[in-house]
């Protein structure tokens, strides 16, 4: 009985040591139109600068889908594809909403290369807060 409770408090350490240090999981929602997208991959950025390890997954949807369309920039005349580009390099997912694309007549072959495709990008957001523990956090 003793080695039991042994065994099982060292489990029990193990989990909450292993917890402790597993990256954070973040889900960045993107919705708005361009300015919603400067403000919001500078977020992550910043987030990626405080804490490199941490796992983020940017879901476009509805008008936040615009960013990631070929030829998008900022108002510094500054592609987004860059913006991207640098982040995807650090780790980060771009997910795109298919049914932004049908709902807006929108084609797979407008949107720079590396992000993926998702069926729906609100459904997709509440699958990584619900079964995959994201934060969510809203730019």
């Amino acid at each position: 009985m003793r080695y039991a409770r042994n065994v099982l408090a060292l489990l029990a350490f193990a989990t909450i040591a292993f917890a402790v240090h597993a990256p954070e999981k973040v889900v960045y929602p993107f919705d708005g139109g361009l300015s919603q997208a400067i403000k919001g991959l500078r977020n992550i950025r910043n987030h990626l600068d405080v804490d490199p390890k941490a796992k983020i997954i940017a879901v476009a949807h509805a008008e936040g889908v615009d960013f990631l369309m070929v030829g998008a920039k900022t108002s510094n005349n500054q592609e987004f594809a860059a913006l991207v580009g640098d982040l995807m390099g650090r780790g980060v997912g771009f997910e795109i909403c298919e049914i932004t694309l049908k709902n807006r007549d929108l084609k797979k072959e407008q949107f720079i290369l590396g992000p993926t495709f998702t069926p729906s990008g609100v459904v997709r957001i509440a699958r990584l807060q619900a079964d995959e523990h994201y934060a969510y956090i809203k730019p």
